[in-house]
């Protein structure tokens, strides 16, 4: 019997991605569960961005945002609603993971509301030498 994830396929994303991560993402950005992005700043995040495929079908996205040889930052994790809760996501988190440590980055980071999740990942609320990222909100929220 063959799993779910069989049909699953991790790659590259590509800048002509763009619209179809557009569209994959806007469920979440209306429901304020992402951010949103411009159709050039969606294409700046296929530089190391990742889609998983089912049957030729995008049902996935994420993207590590490389910043320093220090710091990255996971973003934009996005799984179709009938594809969540099949091991996608974690697929697309590992691939962002082993992006950051190809280019040698020391610290990934993920800012989310799934904290569960990103547990469950890996991630944890503070590095081994007890660092906590802190922030204050500069704007009004949308």
């Amino acid at each position: 019997m063959s799993s779910v994830l069989d049909r699953i396929t991790i790659r590259p994303a590509e800048i002509t991605d763009a619209e179809a991560i557009e569209t994959l993402v806007e469920p979440y950005v209306e429901q304020r569960v992402l951010l949103r992005r411009t159709l050039d700043e969606l294409r700046d995040l296929t530089r190391n961005g990742f889609i998983a495929e089912r049957d030729g079908q995008i049902v996935g996205f994420s993207a590590v945002d490389i910043y320093s040889k220090k710091l990255a930052e996971l973003q934009c994790l996005a799984v179709t609603p009938d594809a969540q809760r099949q091991g996608i996501g974690r697929l697309l988190v590992a691939a962002c993971i082993e992006c950051a440590r190809k280019h040698q980055v020391l610290e990934v980071m993920a800012i989310t509301a799934s904290e569960v999740f990103f547990r469950e990942c890996g991630f944890d609320y503070a590095l081994p030498d007890q660092k906590k990222a802190l922030f204050i909100n500069t704007r009004p929220r949308y």
